[in-house]
């Protein structure tokens, strides 16, 4: 009885977090643009889909914007990451206090501070802007994903590696990299995540006619949203689906083959 309670329960939780994914997904499929009213079946708004340019247009700028942030940060992370794990009392403290800080501020006064910036240093807003501002707030959690993995790490490994001759560079390629190999994934997946979900830090660094998804949506919302966004939030979401299901494979599969 207490076994079924405890389903049951997880099963609330998950409805209620999903439940609102799944009303979206159900009437992107509806016929009329009447978000409460179902009134058939159609695929006419993934065809209008294909034919907005400005969705289209928003939808790249942000997909560009979330893999370049994603691959900056986690080159960031993850060199910043092992230069923490390896320091000493409390610099290390020091360090790691300030990395919490960008996680522990509000996003709106992560977005102010950086138009502020932006503008002191005479930088007019737009994609170099959006990228910079995603960079930064992102590469913090790649950090935090990757540390816990380098302390799982025996230190004795790349020590044991380079008093047999490897150099540097080769221990941190062959013997650290594939050590912390998946919580650098886990991160880049958290830092892609982020960066794509963003709309306060892009709202307040964006301009020149470049606009990202969630802005492009926020602007939309004024005048009445269209139902394409339905379908596209639809699209985005199996494609995460798709991407968390592979990499928990290849994670899986990682994992088995060191076991063996």
């Amino acid at each position: 009885m207490v076994k079924k309670l405890k389903n049951f329960y997880i099963f609330l939780v998950f409805l209620f977090l999903y439940a609102p994914i799944i009303f979206l997904m159900i009437f992107s499929f509806n016929n009329s643009k009447l978000k409460t009213t179902w009134s058939g079946f159609t695929l006419k708004w993934y065809e209008e889909l294909f034919k907005n340019e400005e969705i289209l247009s928003s939808f790249s700028n942000t997909i560009i914007i979330a893999v370049l942030a994603t691959l900056v940060a986690t080159a960031l992370g993850t060199m910043a990451a092992i230069g923490i794990y390896y320091m000493k009392n409390w610099k290390k403290s020091l360090v790691l206090n300030i990395n919490y800080i960008p996680v522990l501020n509000p996003d709106i006064v992560t977005a102010v501070s950086v138009m502020v910036l932006f503008r002191l240093v005479a930088m007019e807003n737009g994609f170099i802007t959006v990228l910079l501002s995603h960079i930064m707030f992102t590469t913090p959690y790649v950090v935090l994903t990757i540390l816990p993995k380098l302390k799982q790490m025996s230190k004795s490994l790349p020590e044991a590696a380079m008093d047999l001759g490897a150099t540097p560079f080769y221990t941190f390629r062959k013997i650290i990299i594939p050590e912390i190999k998946t919580g650098i994934i886990s991160g880049a997946i958290l830092a892609f995540t982020l960066s794509l979900d963003d709309f306060v830090v892009s709202y307040f660094t964006t301009g020149n006619g470049f606009n990202t998804l969630s802005v492009t949506v926020y602007s939309m919302a004024r005048r009445g949203i269209n139902p394409a966004i339905n379908a596209l939030s639809t699209l985005m979401f199996l494609s995460i689906l798709i991407l968390l299901f592979i990499v928990y494979k290849t994670s899986k599969d990682s994992e088995d083959e060191k076991n063996l």
